[in-house]
């Protein structure tokens, strides 16, 4: 049983490192597109009402309109996958797991938003807000409970082969030896 619990432990620490190294490159490749200074000439005002500026760019056709709604839904959409990744648990609650990572991804979205209005060229749009965070929870939804569920029956499987008795011990080891203290007479 103790080697099982190591087992889990190492394949969850894998998990983890790995979760946290792909979420740091991820957030770093995030920031660069969207907190670089951009030089134009002219710049919309901020959007702060809902789904003001998607229907904008309706209003101009599809083509901007189709660009606009996936750049938005797919820059963040990773974090859907990555955050629960680096937080290395196999057995979450799916809810909690699911309102978990859309909190903290609207959470990483509102500050992005909020750190562009210091730079040049960048404004708050609220839509891109709620584009990022459904992309997010879309992204979670189709690969994290699939996932999590592959993981479980592999570590089942690999628990059902381990060895049982003295093959057990034999792949753990010798017990530790201690020499023999002599009692003063």
């Amino acid at each position: 049983m103790q080697r099982q619990r190591s087992r889990d432990g190492n394949v969850a620490s894998g998990l983890r490192t790995a979760g946290v190294l792909l979420l740091a490159a991820h957030l770093a490749v995030v920031g660069w597109l969207t907190l670089r200074p951009l030089d134009v000439p002219w710049i919309a005002p901020a959007n702060i009402r809902p789904m003001a500026g998607i229907r904008a760019d309706l209003a101009l056709g599809w083509g901007p309109a189709a660009r606009r709604i996936v750049r938005d839904l797919t820059l963040l959409a990773p974090l859907g996958v990555l955050l629960p990744l680096a937080g290395g648990r196999l057995s979450a609650p799916p809810l909690f797991s699911l309102a978990r990572t859309m909190v903290a991804g609207a959470m990483i979205s509102l500050g992005i938003e909020l750190l562009q209005t210091g730079v040049p060229g960048q404004v708050v749009d609220v839509d891109s807000l709620i584009l990022n965070t459904a992309g997010l929870t879309l992204a979670h939804l189709a690969v994290v409970p699939a996932g999590r569920a592959a993981l479980r029956r592999r570590l089942a499987l690999r628990a059902h082969r381990a060895p049982e008795g003295r093959d057990q011990e034999a792949a753990q080891g010798p017990s530790p030896r201690f020499p023999r203290v002599p009692i003063a007479p």
